[in-house]
């Protein structure tokens, strides 16, 4: 493992729903959710504050239904609902290992999470506490993207790090292009100006006006997290200038 400080204290974790499919089509894997669970409680151990936003992708995608004749909003909502159904999911296998866990929804739901209220949320963080934000922003025609820049620029968090199922960002697709090099550092300008899709564009933007480094990376590897967090392993900085990565 990787000796050292970490290069963040507190850090947002974007986590797409497709991830937690693991190698199944549909729903949730056991064994993939207790994996990010357990990399999760990995960190914790370092000291870090860690609070996430997880998509709905492996339950409903509104973008996808919405192409196919739904009423865009309401395929909005439905993904939301999607977002909550996760973060209850991993709720429940952090608590299995001892983490203390808040989901708080943008929708507000008493009866199965806190609504969003900021200032909670933070005090949560402080003591040490997980908080899982679900429901997006509570509106439609935004992806789980905006809301994460949002609420780490909210939560005063050092970095935003996505966990995807590629180990950083690349030139083109690797799975469809082999030959496909992977950046080691990249501007906010870079990626809008090649437009690579790895966040949208009002995401990227946020987190440039606020100095929030993105780090991208690959979940899917077991202890990849905290290796990451140690600068060591292999990912992508996004940040103002490529130097200060």
């Amino acid at each position: 493992m990787p000796a050292g400080q970490p290069r963040y204290r507190r850090i947002l974790l974007k986590v797409s729903g497709e991830v937690l499919m693991g190698d199944k089509q549909f729903g949730i894997d056991l064994e993939t959710l207790d994996a990010v669970a357990a990399d999760i409680g990995e960190v914790l151990r370092d000291g870090i504050e860690l609070c996430l936003v997880i998509g709905g992708g492996n339950i409903f995608r509104g973008l996808s239904m919405a192409g196919k004749g739904m009423e865009r909003a309401s395929a909005d909502y439905m993904g939301m609902l999607a977002t909550v159904m996760n973060a209850l999911a991993l709720q429940s296998a952090l608590e299995k290992i001892g983490v203390d866990t808040r989901v708080q929804s943008a929708i507000p739901m008493q009866a199965v999470c806190e609504p969003y209220i900021r200032r909670r949320a933070l005090r949560h963080l402080e003591k040490g506490r997980v908080v899982i934000f679900a429901a997006g922003l509570g509106a439609p025609y935004f992806t789980t993207d905006t809301p994460a820049a949002l609420r780490a620029a909210e939560m005063g968090c050092d970095a935003l790090f996505k966990g995807t199922s590629v180990d950083g960002v690349y030139t083109a697709d690797p799975k469809k292009e082999p030959g496909a090099q992977r950046y080691e550092q990249m501007s906010y300008l870079e990626v809008l100006a090649q437009d690579l899709k790895v966040m949208d564009a009002s995401a990227i933007s946020l987190m440039r006006d606020n100095g929030i480094p993105i780090v991208v990376f690959s979940i899917r590897e077991p202890g990849n997290l905290r290796r990451v967090l140690h600068g060591a392993g292999v990912f992508t900085t996004i940040c103002e200038d490529r130097q200060a990565a």
